[in-house]
């Protein structure tokens, strides 16, 4: 499964093992009992099923089997055999998990995962809702596209494309979706499941799915916002109780179902073994978790290929890829297929300007921070603002965007030393940031990024607010995102009238840095459909030019649908897991290894 940013609710924590209830036990034995309860046959999507066994219920990701209406093991066990490619079914609610482990222990494995139940008789509506989001029901066109997008940024298993279209109409099914009320992009979504409606639950119970919020959403709280309201709706529906079930080391996660009642049960989850699944159950790869999302991504790719990872400096993100007798050394998406001097060429900023300007690309003017004072302050006036930037660094380090002034072209300058002892001084050009990434010459993804913001709540200084989005970015990204406060924070906060303990009243939306690296918190955004064929064709020209297979392209642009451009830089070692849901760790290792296939299920 796919790895960047994950869920903002994520993270293990001892947890109590409370004794199955005489009532729950009761219900296992029951629904196994033949003619007790259940649902018959294998309910499709926007389906009611009528009251029976064996009940199987397609999420569009996957298929939820309860195991509890299910007549024996062996049923169940030839239903999860029957998993369709690119699913992950769940058997849920297993009662004897080792018994029917025993039974396929080559095919099926015990999820590591907690199951939590929250009682709805004693469950108190309440807690502050998120502000600046609406939750409501999926039903505005568009809302599969952004679910699958969520899911997709979260690292999760998507939905197919038709899946949605029958799903207004399945009853005992629920979705949710949080809005953000300025951009009108989904950032958040759960699901429901009303066990009385889907198979005449005794119990009146129900369950909570894919609970996940977009980890560049603003907004804190809006996973806490997504679980109330949907408790708040089966309880309106006058249900008992609503399980999940949780990853036992996802600690943040469990932390808010605690904090709001759910408490554990001793229920399980079986999964098939596929290649989606493989980590949970097979031998992992030696300092696999040490390595960032970035390298994680590109080495899930190779192991549903088959392809034999040996992961050879995890802090640095180093790892060999071997198969079919080749073997090729990476850092993240660097490789040896990268040649040494094509990676100087990207190394030194005014090098790669002078590459692009050859190959017929639009540069900004610039020149160097070390020319005569008055030539500075002369350029300074030409132009009205500046970009101040290290002639070689990486990761937005020591950059300053729109500097106006003197003092600030100094302040900037001296910043930028504190990296490279050269630096650059280039004409701002107003616009967006776009990142093409090219692999084997052709455009596999197109992003805008943005630089990071925050929203005023009318009691939290800016500070504050800064704290929470950092602690909210690096929690999503690994650790691999945060916002730094530094000279270049205050100044883009001073050039607003602000300063760090400005309280900022309910509502407003300011950017705090106008460098839109995903390094320094910025966020970043698809465009991928959009992007115009002019920038593509000049992407892929300079990447020729510099004779390099894999590297992002930055552009400045007004509009990334239309032609206009400035050339910033090439990156030789391009963040692909930023680009999800574009196939760019798949683009990248066919790159490496043409011709190889995931396996299947994958």
């Amino acid at each position: 499964m796919k790895k960047l940013d994950k869920v903002v609710l994520a993270t293990p924590r001892a947890a109590r093992k409370p004794r199955i209830s005489k009532a729950l036990s009761h219900r296992l034995a029951r629904l196994r009992q033949p003619g007790k309860g259940g649902a018959t046959g294998q309910p499709r999507s926007g389906d009611a099923p009528a009251p029976g066994r064996n009940v199987v219920l397609d999420c569009g990701w996957g298929r939820l089997l309860f195991a509890g209406t299910f007549e024996d093991d062996a049923t169940l066990l030839a239903a999860l055999k029957d998993e369709a490619p690119l699913s992950r079914d769940i058997a849920f609610y297993v009662g004897d998990p080792h018994v029917l482990l025993s039974r396929g222990p080559q095919e099926i494995f015990l999820d590591p995962s907690h199951t939590y139940r929250l009682d709805l008789a004693t469950y108190r509506p309440g807690g502050r809702r998120p502000r600046g989001i609406t939750i409501r029901r999926l039903g505005v066109e568009g809302d599969a596209g952004g679910i699958n997008a969520v899911y997709a940024a979260c690292g999760m298993v998507q939905v197919r494309e038709d899946f949605f279209a029958g799903e207004r109409d399945n009853r005992p099914v629920t979705y949710f979706v949080a809005e953000d009320d300025v951009t009108g992009e989904i950032v958040g979504t759960v699901t429901g499941i009303d066990h009385k409606r889907l198979f005449d639950d005794p119990e009146q119970g129900a369950s909570l799915w894919c609970l996940a919020v977009h980890p560049q959403a603003r907004q804190p709280g809006i996973g806490e916002g997504l679980v109330r309201t949907l408790a708040e709706h089966f309880q309106a529906r006058g249900l008992s109780y609503v399980d999940l079930s949780v990853l036992h080391d996802n600690e943040k996660a469990i932390r808010l179902y605690e904090k709001l009642g759910f408490r554990r049960v001793p229920l399980f989850a079986v999964k098939r073994k596929n290649a989606i699944n493989e980590k949970f159950f097979a031998q992992p790869v030696a300092s696999y978790e040490a390595l960032n999302p970035y390298a994680r991504l590109i080495v899930d790719e190779a192991l549903r290929r088959g392809i034999h990872v040996e992961v050879t400096d995890a802090e640095g993100g180093f790892f060999r890829l071997a198969h079919g007798g080749r073997t090729i050394h990476c850092r993240e998406s660097l490789s040896d297929l990268t040649s040494a001097v094509a990676m100087s060429i990207c190394d030194d900023k005014a090098v790669t300007r002078r590459f692009a300007e050859t190959a017929g690309l639009t540069v900004p003017e610039q020149i160097s921070a070390d020319a005569p004072e008055a030539e500075r302050e002369a350029f300074l006036k030409k132009h009205g603002k500046l970009v101040v930037k290290p002639a070689r660094g990486e990761q937005g380090r020591g950059i300053s965007v729109g500097v106006s002034t003197s003092e600030a072209l100094t302040t900037a300058i001296k910043q930028a030393r504190q990296v490279c002892d050269r630096v650059l001084l280039e004409a701002c050009f107003e616009g967006e940031d776009l990142r093409l990434v090219v692999i084997d010459y052709r455009l596999v993804a197109a992003a805008v990024r943005r630089p990071p913001r925050v929203v005023g709540d009318g009691r939290s200084s800016i500070r504050k607010l800064i704290d929470q989005q950092s602690r909210r970015r690096a929690a999503a990204t690994g650790g691999e995102s945060r916002i730094p406060v530094d000279v270049e924070t205050k100044r883009c906060l001073a050039e607003q009238g602000l300063d760090l303990d400005t309280v900022l009243e309910d509502g407003v939306e300011i950017t705090v840095r106008k460098a839109a690296n995903l390094h320094t918190g910025g966020t970043i955004h698809d465009v991928t459909e959009i992007v115009h064929p002019d920038l593509v064709d000049a992407a892929c020209q300079i990447a020729r030019a510099i004779k390099i297979p894999v590297v992002g392209i930055d552009f400045m642009v007004r509009d990334p649908a239309q032609p206009d451009y400035v050339f910033i830089e090439a990156n030789e070692r391009p963040g692909l897991a930023n680009h999800e849901p574009q196939p760019t760790a798949e683009r990248f290792i066919e790159l490496l290894f043409p011709g190889s296939r995931a396996h299947p299920g994958s």
